[in-house]
């Protein structure tokens, strides 16, 4: 799957914080996966759409 998440934007975030490297990939991976849960949901509840219930 492609970036989910926005480099820049984390940095920002995190104010005045230092970031490894790595922690972008295993934050990536964690929204996809917090992701795919939902869709799970929605679909479970015969929605095509994904609500933030589904979170």
């Amino acid at each position: 799957m492609a970036d989910l998440i926005v480099k820049a934007a984390v940095k920002e975030a995190l104010d005045d914080k230092n970031v490894a490297s790595d922690f972008y990939d295993a934050l990536d991976d964690e929204v996809e996966a917090l992701l795919d849960d939902a869709a799970r949901r929605a679909e479970a509840n015969d929605r095509k759409t994904v609500q933030p219930r589904d979170l």
